[in-house]
């Protein structure tokens, strides 16, 4: 059973982090303090090699400084050159945070070397017992660097099995994305989406409606329609993604095959724009050049009966029961009633 945090951000959206107890930690440790342990070695090396026998006093204070800079030094510059992760954390694949889930900085990362240098291990923390003895006190393993620095170490790798490989069409949403004017949507905004999906079986069910609903109405803002009634969030975004990608591949082959026809002479050769307006929904190509199609949901082309009438009687109109036109209305999601119903995805409060 892994332990999760009960941390807080600022918008009031739980975290859901494992965090590292002290076995995982005390590897990282062990494996951090043999790379300290063989840079002290180098250090003494050289400074056998280049400071006179007959000074003890300056080897003396060169091995103190070296010693401090290697104990202190060492964490501080790699937990803020890789935010948070020394070699022993990566190795194990652990890393330090904020309380709030954020990346430290370096007064993070100087805070905790300086309180682990004095306090949880060498100077006065009597090889590492009063680190042992804070971190099992504590419920989420910290010590005494951690509550000084207001940070957290947590596993920073996650199970292969959590994450969606392909994004799919969810059902009954096939004939609505289809309708998607999808070239107004954001690649970042794409992308952040697609993570929150990646990511959907590893949160709080709370942190995972409130992202859900803020991507879901980011999303819907850009492409100039709402999330339909009854669909859930990560639904709504797993439509949108799941038809651009089959867009993008219906693209990608009738590149392909217009590549293979010109080299064997029956069209002329020429790149296949990528987003070309007459690739997209609601345009259709007329003599070289995209125009405007008709809206699906626009009125249908009326014979006989009610209309505008025009000469000999015939007009453009919606079509009437005598017509033998029908409406081509977008096709509604699966299970979505006629009537306006209350929706049970209500947006985050």
């Amino acid at each position: 059973m892994h332990e999760e945090s009960e941390l807080v951000t600022g918008e009031a959206v739980v975290l859901d982090l494992r965090v590292a107890k002290l076995a995982s930690r005390a590897l990282a440790m062990l494996l951090d303090l043999l790379v300290q342990f063989a840079l002290l070695l180098v250090a003494f090396f050289v400074l056998t090699l280049t400071v006179p026998g007959d000074d003890a006093s300056l080897a003396l204070t060169l091995i103190l400084v070296f010693l401090v800079l290697i104990l202190v030094g060492y964490p501080v510059l790699f937990e803020t050159l890789s935010r948070g992760r020394s070699l022993g954390k990566m190795a194990v694949g652990l890393r330090v945070v904020r309380v709030d889930g954020g990346p430290i900085r370096f007064r993070h990362a100087l805070t905790r070397g300086l309180a682990g240098f004095v306090i949880d291990f060498w100077a006065l923390g009597v090889f590492g017992a009063v680190a042992v003895i804070v971190s099992l006190c504590s419920s989420d393993g910290r010590r005494v660097g951690d509550f000084l620095a207001g940070t957290l170490v947590v596993r920073d790798r996650a199970p292969e099995s959590a994450a969606y490989s392909v994004i799919g069409m969810p059902p009954g949403l096939e004939g609505w994305a289809a309708q998607l004017d999808l070239t107004r949507l954001p690649d970042d905004l794409a992308l952040a989406s697609r993570q929150f999906l990646a990511r959907f079986g590893q949160l709080a069910p709370e942190a995972s409606h409130a992202l859900g609903w803020k991507l879901a109405q980011q999303v819907g803002n850009a492409l100039g329609t709402p999330v339909p009634p009854g669909v859930p969030p990560w639904a709504f975004l797993a439509a949108v993604l799941a038809e651009r990608r089959n867009r993008d591949h219906a693209r990608a082959v009738r590149a392909y095959a217009a590549q293979v026809e010109a080299a064997r002479g029956h069209l002329p050769a020429g790149p296949e724009p990528g987003y070309s307006a007459s690739a997209q929904p609601g345009f259709v190509a007329t003599a070289g050049q995209a125009v405007p199609a008709p809206a699906p949901w626009s009125a249908a082309v009326a014979g006989p009966g009610p209309g505008v009438a025009g000469s000999g009687g015939a007009g453009f109109g919606v079509a009437g029961p005598g017509s033998g036109a029908a409406e081509d209305l977008p096709t509604p999601p699966s299970g979505t009633p006629v009537a306006p119903v209350e929706n049970p995805f209500t947006p985050p409060s």
